[in-house]
């Protein structure tokens, strides 16, 4: 088992078409991992094994890969940078300890790249980024790290700068080294030089060094001082502190090349040695409560002598069985061994243990703290849970995952396969946590939500190319809301007598509109016990329960307050039963007197448009009911940035394609719920109340 200071755990992520695949297939491919190498654009690289992602273009799943560069070993995972699937990114992040982002040359910082920088912000992960594809046309190397500073609001380091641009793009300097690595036509990773930096780029190198050691000695009082007085630091110490300010997000080394033509990326592999920490060197995972999910203040030592504890956070699905992923944060795992799913309560053994290799695998006997590996058929375990040892429960601090905004009605073409459509969505939902399935109970269909139409539009491309099931497919329908506009007080009985003991409750209540996003809130402030305390949960339940169907159209209810102040009860008649009725009641009685109120989910959209189209992209955003927040010109075009409403996005590529005669992009996530105007609502009302109507 290798040094725990030599693990690497890396994720590399990227928007669309940075080059984010082929920037792993190349580091595969210096590492020893695979001798031909397959390009994105034939459908033949390594990590995109699915048929979907090949067809596309577009890494969809994460995958896990193992390979060693300089006795370290790398455990990189490879996110998708689609924003449909930026959950991927998400959990992905969550059990990396360091990340490559990379940027294209010529795209620079584009809206994925800012998504997924967030999330990386937010899970404090040391990042180095490549600046990538400076082959290409329009590439410009110190543009993008403009863009860095100014989108991103991050401090980019710049260690390597690039020899020559665009087709005469030959090799990168090493600014701290102060030499020139230069790669000859072949395109092979291996053939390259080492020359003294040329002559044309001497002062700017000299620039450029002076910025990088100001920055660096900055994280070491004594270098600082020295370096005031003239001395200039060793390499050594330069590096330790480049690392400790890496590690501490105070910057991120800047690396460039071009992934395609292989030149640069074993500088990419020196950093994320030299740069990114190991598992040790992190913030431990924190261990939260079990009950309600709060962190209890101890962690997860990254130790081989604590006990085990891991986290799944992935569960794939292929021809060997299922497989769960995890990351290993303390103890050892053997084969053979009982683990506890502390999420279901339940012990499993575990049979098979492999590293993949993208879709190859090698079978393991152990596996330790740091490590990130496949479990091979585990039962129950979804994507979150937290395995330990049977003798020390406890959980890891749990994942949170968005809600859907759009779902689709689906039915099999044929009766026949409505069996095997079930069995095929019950696995997507344990792969996908943001792809949910309901059934309708008054018609029977089943509907599949989802982040966006891509995401959808693939979920039903796997049903039928992976488990051959044809689906009607309906329209794509918005997760509309509820909610209230006005406070109301009122009072609401419940009695009922018939032989016997009756039935009594009775509450004296306020509703009121909570904070956006907040939900559904219970208080309770009566005192001298008019209802007593043992009837509050009913109470609580009886509301709650009654927020899934909301009194203008059906929709589910939000940001709703409500608060007990007084009531009655009857020693004999009142019961927990009594009372939660009396609140569905109660519920009935005041939402519609409250000022009920549709609300939609609105989009954040990031367009990019050519120059010469922007006016008829705005317009068409105005048209769509949306409110344009920014545009921001760039060199091959102004990016626009609006929230829209969902409902008015349906089928927009192919709009915005038509529009900017094909060159146009866009990118759309989830952002707020706003009110409905008059006019949406009452149209959506309508409809709602048709289509039930049918049922």
């Amino acid at each position: 088992m290798s040094e725990l200071s030599h693990y690497r755990n890396i994720g590399i992520f990227a928007h669309v078409d940075a080059g984010k695949t082929t920037t792993t297939e190349r580091i595969l491919k210096l590492t020893g991992k695979i001798h031909k190498t397959g390009e994105v654009h034939d459908g033949e690289s390594t990590t995109d094994f699915m048929e979907q992602e090949a067809e596309r273009g577009i890494t969809i799943q994460s995958a896990a890969t193992t390979c060693f560069w300089k006795d370290h070993r790398f455990n990189i995972i490879d996110t998708p940078g689609h924003v449909d699937f930026t959950v991927e990114v998400y959990r992905s992040l969550k059990v990396l300890d360091g990340g490559v982002g990379v940027f294209c040359g010529s795209g620079g910082v584009e809206p994925q790249s800012e998504t997924n920088w967030r999330y990386a912000n937010d899970s404090e992960v040391a990042r180095v980024i490549f600046v990538n594809k400076l082959d290409r046309m329009g590439a410009d190397f110190y543009r993008v790290v403009k863009q860095v500073k100014t989108v991103l609001g991050a401090n980019p380091l710049v260690m390597t700068l690039p020899i020559g641009i665009e087709d005469d793009f030959v090799g990168v300097v090493d600014v701290l080294e102060q030499k020139a690595y230069i790669w000859d036509d072949t395109g092979l990773p291996e053939n390259y030089v080492v020359e003294d930096v040329p002559a044309d780029m001497v002062d700017k190198v000299a620039e450029y060094r002076e910025q990088l050691i100001e920055t660096a000695v900055e994280q070491d009082d004594d270098l600082m001082m020295a370096y005031m007085d003239g001395e200039e630091p060793s390499i050594a110490d330069l590096k330790r502190c480049i690392r400790k300010g890496t590690i501490a997000l105070d910057f991120f080394p800047t690396l460039c090349g071009s992934a395609f033509k292989n030149k640069g990326v074993q500088n990419v592999l020196d950093a994320v040695v030299d740069y990114l920490p190991s598992p040790t060197e992190v913030d431990p995972q924190e261990l939260a409560d079990e009950e309600t999910g709060e962190p209890t203040g101890e962690v997860a030592l990254v130790s081989v002598d604590e006990p085990f504890r891991a986290l799944a956070f992935k569960i794939m699905d292929d021809r060997f069985g299922a497989l769960t992923f995890i990351r290993i944060y303390s103890g050892k795992l053997s084969k053979g061994d009982t683990i506890l799913n502390s999420f279901t309560g339940k012990t499993e053994r575990v049979g098979r243990m492999v590293e993949m290799h993208a879709d190859d695998r090698t079978e393991l006997s152990s596996a330790q703290a740091g490590d990130i590996i496949a479990i091979v058929g585990m039962k129950n375990v979804k994507t979150g849970h937290t395995l330990c040892d049977p003798k020390h429960p406890c959980t890891l601090e749990p994942m949170i995952f968005p809600e859907p905004v759009i779902s689709i009605a689906v039915s099999p073409k044929d009766k026949g396969s409505t069996e095997k459509m079930g069995i095929a969505i019950g696995k997507m939902v344990a792969e996908d946590p943001t792809f949910q399935v309901e059934t309708d109970e008054d018609s029977g269909e089943t509907i599949l939500k989802g982040m966006g139409e891509l995401h959808l539009d693939i979920k039903v491309d796997i049903l039928k190319r992976t488990y051959g099931v044809e689906l009607e497919v309906g329209q794509p329908q918005v997760a509309y809301r509820e909610t209230i506009t006005q406070p109301i007080e009122d009072s609401y009985t419940h009695k009922k007598q018939s032989g016997g003991s009756g039935q009594f409750g009775k509450i004296d209540y306020r509703i009121r509109p909570g904070e956006p996003g907040s939900g559904f809130k219970f208080t309770s402030v009566v005192v001298g016990g008019n209802v007593p305390k043992e009837f509050f949960p009913a109470i609580e339940k009886g509301f709650k329960g009654m927020m899934d169907t909301g009194v203008l159209a059906g929709f589910p209810v939000l940001d709703v307050e409500v608060e007990l102040y007084d009531g009655g009860f009857h020693a004999v008649d009142s019961s927990a039963i009594a009372f939660e009725i009396a609140a569905k009641g109660a519920f009935r009685q005041s939402i519609p007197k409250a000022g009920p109120q549709l609300i939609e989910p609105i989009m954040k959209v990031d367009v990019f448009t050519p120059d010469d189209h922007v006016g008829d992209v705005i317009g068409d955003l105005n048209r769509r009911r949306g409110m344009i927040k920014d545009q921001e010109a760039g060199v091959t075009g102004v990016r626009v940035k609006a929230d829209v409403p969902l409902s008015e996005m349906f089928g927009y590529i192919g709009s915005l394609r038509t529009m900017t005669s094909g060159r146009g992009q866009f990118s759309m996530e989830f952002s707020h719920y706003m009110p409905c105007p008059m006019n949406v609502a009452e149209k959506v009302i309508a409809e709602t109340k048709e289509r039930n109507a049918k049922k």
